[in-house]
């Protein structure tokens, strides 16, 4: 098969190109330039010279700026806190980055990364599903759960069956330099903080009952759960944000009870495993990335919008996070939080 594959220049990468040219596919590299800065597609350079394989260079810097950093910009302007990976992953690194190495005239059948997961197809429903990789606690198909079954279906996952020990002893068997190379925190995004503009300004902090405790800094500095920071001090206990409310530029604090949530209202929802459940439906439902994730029944309030309860309280139901579903080890779907309650 012929495969493009990208590569960013680090350990996980690079093995899965190793994997797949070994297997005996035409495999190209593909690096994606999303902010001008060409100095990081060295070491994505060396990996292909090293593998022997074509490498190529696309620029995604518009694609990038209009679809993850105004998604951004808007989601903070609302008074939520979103997760630029994942719609990263489905508009640019899984869409644009894909189209856009095509229509340069690049010739390939299917795409692969270095992913911690695992893509089969259901042989009755023909539906392809996306399922944990197998190592514990490298839940990458959290990131990737608002990919469409288009997508899905010309992605390659070369490492979703194997542990980052395995694959850096795969790295140092097969002679690559990234074999000892620290992890990138967050590719896509870099600090996307610096893309934040503060557009409202300084503005209240109030209690849930509206009384006044003091100054914020903007409220794209915070985010539901956050302790540290505030500037602000109770005489008893801690002072936490549990709320924004953008069309009056404040933020609530309160404290570590206020937390506690029986559910939450998800929208925009992309069902992967099914064209759409049967509702209501038992799920095991995580409400971010570094979360273990627990029971929950999903119903349905209207078309791409569903309540989500909890059998039991979670703490810090954050607007603008995605809210992931599964069933075993397979995502059923996911949606953007709206408000936990």
């Amino acid at each position: 098969m012929k495969i493009a594959v990208g590569i960013s220049g680090g350990v996980d990468s690079s093995v899965a190109a190793w994997i797949l040219r070994e297997q005996g596919h035409a495999v190209i590299g593909i690096w994606m330039n999303l902010f001008g800065n060409e100095s990081s597609a060295i070491d994505a350079e060396k990996v292909c010279e090293f593998l022997n394989i074509p490498f190529y260079k696309i620029d995604l810097q518009n694609e990038y700026k209009n679809l993850v950093i105004s998604y951004i910009k808007d989601e903070y302007a609302l008074g939520k806190t979103p997760n630029p990976c994942v719609m990263c992953n489905r508009g640019v690194k899984f869409g644009q980055f894909i189209e856009k190495a095509l229509s340069s005239g690049l010739d390939f059948e299917y795409f692969a990364t270095g992913h911690y997961s695992i893509i089969e197809q259901d042989n009755k429903t023909k539906r392809y599903l996306l399922k944990k990789g197998v190592h514990e606690g490298k839940d990458q198909a959290y990131f990737l759960s608002m990919l469409q079954q288009d997508q899905l279906s010309r992605i390659i996952f070369p490492l979703g069956g194997k542990t980052k020990p395995e694959v850096r002893k795969i790295a140092e068997k097969a002679g690559l330099f990234t074999t000892d190379k620290r992890e990138s925190q967050d590719l896509c995004s870099g600090d996307y903080r610096d893309f934040i503009v503060d557009s409202k300004g300084s503005g209240n902090f109030v209690d849930n009952k509206g009384l006044i405790l003091g100054k914020h800094k903007g409220i794209e500095n915070y985010t539901i759960g956050q302790r540290r920071g505030l500037g602000i001090s109770s005489s008893t206990d801690p002072y936490y944000v549990i709320g924004i409310k953008p069309e009056n530029n404040e933020v609530i604090l309160g404290f570590n009870n206020d937390l506690l949530n029986k559910g939450m209202i998800v929208s925009r929802c992309n069902w992967i495993a099914v064209e759409k459940p049967n509702f209501p439906i038992i799920v095991d439902a995580k409400i971010r990335y570094r979360d273990n994730g627990s029971p929950a029944t999903l119903t349905e309030i209207k078309e791409d919008t569903i309540q989500v309860l909890f059998d039991n309280e979670r703490r810090a139901v954050t607007p603008g996070q995605i809210g992931v579903f599964y069933i075993g080890d397979s995502v059923l779907g996911a949606g953007i939080i709206e408000k936990g309650f």
